[in-house]
Parts: structure tokens; C-alpha cells; sequence
């Protein structure tokens, strides 16, 4: 069987004794073995990374965006091959892993544009003969840590952007699904990367802890849950690093009354149950104003839900896959028992799903939860799950008070055809990430993604502008070449 090994240096190397099954989620069956990094693995990687450096940062930008070039062309030609090992080790549908695809070769884009994005600012004669000017340098070496559900994505939310300004990475992947994550890094050794500037360690807390606790290490990113991120930071933190910590997310959408119901439902489908929810994006709270549109949105709801298809990932015609393990199976069933236990009512139940030759994947069907309310801990915890739980208000004030007490504030959504209610709506919600009648309002790669409370731990987003503030520092030199034979008197006053 397989072993999934590292990349240090621009080669692939596997030294390491302990190993973590990676599993075909469709079929339950062990298909390869991952290396977990030991602390000595992973600081050769920060020692490969270091040697990089001062080579790299000096490589002028536009050398540095003609490699992302490349890069970008060969994920377009090499996307069927990614697509295959997501599906193999995620189990996301072909269609949604061209998608993820597709958003992750954005910020790649994004990130070509390195010579103008890294333009400082000149002001000319500040004083007398004196010009001040601004540029803004890479940090040294910096770490992504990245989850399972965007084995391609996230990871390109990092290293291109990292990299175009002129730092060395180090992605520790999740374990879980870690071969189209270290095929993409081949890749950009193949589009010209010099060796070292981008390495893969696969592993576990060992691995993390290593690149948290190295005081090489300038800078770490991490998506994942909330109480992974918070360690994350305040290690991080601890330690005189710079920071950014994506953690979990309730997402909710009001349903209004004079809402185009049909749309609406049309779009919940597709935000709720895409990717088998395993989104930190997607939409797991329906909070509809009104009993009567509450009822019609579950009666058209539960009729749509009839046409949804899950299985395996080579058929294009399923709508959505397994989750992750069978530990997150039992996870995901478990809250839906928990929500009919404390007096919801599960109109669709998704658990236990016949899939045709999959019967030892580990599916979760599509499942509709309704008469949710705020004390049940189905409606507090990220399900990370095919579930759609509805909340009935009498009010959209009362609504958007329920999204602004919970603890994440990631996306939300209202699907309204009023523009005053919708206006209102998106001033006032406490929520990093808001869609007027867009269900997953993630923003695209030249604007920045993060959410605000317990969902980001730190103070820029990720990719985009805020992307290129968190990989490079400031710097501002001032300067004066005195005229030849004229020297100035000694001044104590503070200049001016």
C-alpha cells in the first residue's frame, strides 16, 4: 500500500515511522497510509525553507509572478487529475471539486499581479530636498495549516500569495485527504519554484506544534474549528508570531415573507447540503419570518429534498458525497437524534442512507430539521453536515438578533425582495460575511474572506488585500542628499 510522504527541499521523503490510514469515504476501505511528521522532519523542512529565503525575497516580483503563471496553467491542465484524488480522499462530487478547483486557481491569478500589488508609496520633498517612500517586504519563512473539506482550495488561499511576496512556506495539510494537496505543490516545482521555497509536511499535533513553538517561523495561517484555531493563535501568539485563525461557523439565512420562495428554496439546497455541508460557509440555519412562510418553505423544501442524489464521487449525476470518516457519520447522526430529543421535529431524516454499492461509505443524507429553537444544542454547535435546521420568527429584528447573540459570526444571508429591509440588513447584522439573495457570499480572490467573533482570530483576512498586508511588513525610508558645500546648524527641535 502507498505511503504518502513530505516535500522538503523540491524532493519527496518519507522517514518517518508512525502513519495514519487515509480512507475512500464512498467505499469505508483504507487506499493509502500518510506519514506523520516527527519534529525532526518538520524542522527539516523550516531548515530547507530558511536556506531559501534570501535568494527568494531578492528574485524580482515579476519572476515571481512568472512562475504562478506557469503554475496557473498547469493546474488548468492537470484539473481532471485533482479532481480525481479530492474525490478519492474527500469524497466531494466531480462538479464540486472543478469548483473548489476553479475558486483556488482565482487566487492564483490574484496573485500574478505581484509587481502591482507590491508597489509602495513615494511622496517627493517631505522638507527640504527630502523624499520619504514606503515598500513593503516579505516576513521570512511563514506556515499554512489547512483542513480537510478544501484540500485544494485553502491551501491556495496561502502559498501563492505567500510566496509571490517573496517568503518561503511550509503547508502541513490535513491528514486526511492529503494527496491533491502534495500533487499541487509538485506542480510548482515543475512551473520553476526553486527548491525549498515551498515544502509539504503531513502530520498531525506534532507537526503543528513544531511549526508553532519554531521561533524560524514569522507567520501562521490556519483554517479549521473554533477551538483548534483559538490554541493556534494564542500559541502562535505566545511565541511572537503573526496570526490568522479561521475557525467555525452557524450560518444563517432569514427567509422573509415576501421572499421569491421558489428561488429561495432553490438556492438552499444547493448552500445547505453542497459538499455534504462540510463548508465553513455553508448555510445550516433557515430563520424565516412568519409561520405561513415558514410553512411554505418546508412543504417546497421537503419536495425538493426528494430529487437529491448522494453517493460516490465519480458519478456527476450525485449531488453530493460522504462526510469525512465514520466518526464524523456518527457525529453529524448524532446531532440530528440530539434535536429530536430536545422537541424538534426532523421532517426529512437523512440517516442511514441506501447507496447502491457504497453500503460501507459513510453517508449522510440530506435531512430537514424543523421547530429548531436557540436553546438546543443542535442549533449552538457547527453540525458540519448535510442538515438544514428552521428557526421560526415573528420578526426580521428578532431574527437578526438571533444571528448577532450567536458566538460565530462567519456568513448570513436574507433572501428578500425589499431593498430597504435588505440594506438595513447588511449594515446592521454582526457577521464578517454578508449575501442580499446570495446564499454563499464568499468573496471572490481580490477581496479578502474571514468572518468576525469566534470565527477569526486575528485581525486580517484571508487572500486578497488583507492577504498581501498579513505576508509582508511595512517599511518607510526617508532620505536627503544635502547640496554640496551647504551643512545645516544643529537642531534639538523634534523635525517638522
Amino acid at each position: 500500500m502507498t505511503t504518502i510522504g513530505h516535500l522538503i527541499n523540491g524532493e519527496m521523503i518519507n522517514n518517518d515511522t508512525r502513519t495514519q490510514d487515509v480512507f475512500n469515504p464512498a467505499t469505508g476501505e483504507v487506499t493509502r497510509k500518510v506519514a506523520l511528521a516527527s519534529k525532526q522532519t518538520v524542522e527539516q523542512a523550516i531548515t530547507a525553507a530558511e536556506a531559501a529565503f534570501p535568494a527568494w525575497r531578492n528574485t524580482p516580483p515579476i519572476k515571481r509572478a512568472r512562475v504562478m503563471f506557469r503554475f496557473k496553467e498547469l493546474l488548468e491542465k492537470n484539473a481532471d487529475k485533482i479532481c480525481q484524488l479530492i474525490g478519492q480522499e474527500h469524497g466531494k462530487i466531480s462538479h464540486d471539486a472543478a469548483g473548489e478547483l476553479q475558486r483556488g486557481i482565482e487566487n492564483v491569478e490574484y496573485a500574478c499581479g505581484a509587481p502591482e500589488l507590491l508597489k509602495g508609496e513615494h511622496s517627493k520633498n517631505v522638507g527640504p530636498n527630502i523624499d520619504s517612500w514606503s515598500e513593503f517586504q516579505p516576513l521570512g519563512v511563514v506556515a499554512g495549516i489547512t483542513p480537510f473539506n478544501f484540500p485544494a482550495m485553502v491551501p491556495m488561499w496561502m502559498f501563492p500569495l505567500a510566496i509571490v511576496c517573496g517568503n518561503t512556506f511550509i503547508l502541513k495539510p490535513s491528514e486526511r485527504d492529503p494527496s491533491s494537496t502534495l500533487f499541487i505543490a509538485q506542480l510548482l516545482k515543475e512551473a520553476g519554484l526553486p527548491d525549498g521555497v515551498m515544502n509539504v509536511v503531513n502530520g498531525d499535533k506534532e507537526a503543528v506544534d513544531t511549526l508553532l513553538n519554531d521561533q524560524r517561523i514569522k507567520a501562521v495561517s490556519f483554517v479549521g474549528s473554533t477551538p483548534i484555531a483559538e490554541y493556534i493563535y494564542a500559541t502562535a501568539n505566545a511565541n511572537g508570531k503573526r496570526c490568522q485563525a479561521l475557525g467555525g461557523a452557524k450560518n444563517h439565512a432569514i427567509i422573509m415573507p415576501d421572499a421569491d420562495m421558489d428561488n429561495a428554496v432553490n438556492q438552499l439546497l444547493g448552500a445547505a447540503f453542497g459538499s455534504s455541508g462540510e463548508r465553513c460557509m455553508a448555510l445550516s440555519v433557515a430563520v424565516v419570518v412568519g409561520d405561513d412562510a415558514a410553512d411554505t418553505l418546508i412543504a417546497k423544501m421537503t419536495e425538493g429534498m426528494k430529487g437529491l442524489s448522494v453517493g460516490d464521487y465519480s458519478n456527476a449525476n450525485n449531488d453530493f458525497g460522504p462526510v469525512i470518516t465514520s466518526a464524523h457519520r456518527d457525529k453529524v447522526n448524532g446531532f440530528i437524534e440530539s434535536a429530536k430529543e430536545e422537541g424538534a421535529t426532523v421532517v426529512v431524516d437523512g440517516r442511514n442512507p441506501e447507496v447502491a454499492g457504497f453500503e460501507n461509505g459513510f453517508f449522510v443524507g440530506a435531512t430537514l430539521i424543523d421547530h429548531v429553537t436557540q436553546d438546543m444544542f443542535s442549533y449552538q454547535a457547527e453540525i458540519f453536515g448535510p442538515v438544514l435546521q428552521v428557526v421560526r420568527v415573528k420578526t426580521m429584528q428578532e431574527a437578526m438578533q438571533l444571528i448577532n447573540d450567536h458566538e460565530y459570526g462567519n456568513g448570513t444571508c436574507i433572501f428578500t425582495r425589499d431593498g430597504e429591509a435588505a440594506r438595513y440588513f447588511s449594515d446592521n447584522i454582526q457577521v464578517g460575511m454578508v449575501g442580499i439573495n446570495v446564499p454563499l457570499p464568499v468573496p471572490v480572490a481580490y477581496h479578502s474572506f474571514g468572518g468576525w467573533k469566534r470565527s477569526l482570530f486575528g485581525d486580517l483576512h484571508a487572500y486578497g488585500p488583507d492577504g498581501v498586508r498579513f505576508y509582508t511588513k511595512r517599511k518607510t525610508i526617508t532620505q536627503r542628499w544635502p547640496s554640496s558645500g551647504v551643512r545645516e546648524g544643529i537642531s534639538f527641535a523634534f523635525p517638522s
